[in-house]
């Protein structure tokens, strides 16, 4: 379980990041998705940041197997792990070709993103509510960002035809 605590954490997450930043830029030359990618990698700890804050919930005091400070709601790892899978899903869909492959990538990044959530609970970091309202808030952002995305891609679109054949 600390395994699955330590990928989740933000070293692991700035690592991989990173690589997916490189991957997106040089290999698949998606500078929109590179931005959104940004983006969502960026707005999540500050919405983390600003919910701890807001909450401010004292961390579980029973039967800890690590030690960790600061507050506990929502959940940073969960937060983390459902943004960068779900962030990693919406981008590879469309290069899968295949309902398998498709099925692979969703059932590896919810393993991941459960994985993680539960290790938080497991090492007595977090309550159970903190993970679910780490998913609810990452969820929350990453829709938005999604949403966001697509619709200035759509615009962006509609804006090209316009003057194709205006």
């Amino acid at each position: 379980m600390k395994f699955l605590s330590f990928i989740g954490s933000a070293p692991v997450i700035i690592v991989l990041s990173i690589f997916i930043l490189f991957f997106l830029l040089k290999v698949l030359k998606h500078r929109y998705e590179l931005i959104l990618f940004v983006g969502v990698m960026v707005g999540s700890p500050i919405l983390d940041f600003i919910l701890k804050e807001l909450f401010k919930r004292a961390r579980p005091d029973l039967h800890r197997l690590i030690e960790i400070s600061g507050y506990s709601f929502p959940s940073g790892h969960a937060m983390s792990a459902f943004t960068l899978y779900g962030i990693i899903t919406f981008l590879s869909w469309r290069h899968i070709s295949g309902s398998w492959g498709r099925a692979a990538l969703v059932l590896f990044s919810a393993m991941m993103i459960f994985g993680i959530g539960m290790s938080r609970i497991y090492l007595g970091v977090h309550y159970p509510t903190d993970i679910i309202g780490g998913y609810f808030a990452s969820g929350t952002w990453l829709g938005f960002s999604i949403w966001t995305f697509q619709w200035f891609k759509e615009r962006r679109a509609h804006m090209h035809n316009s003057l194709e054949t205006g």
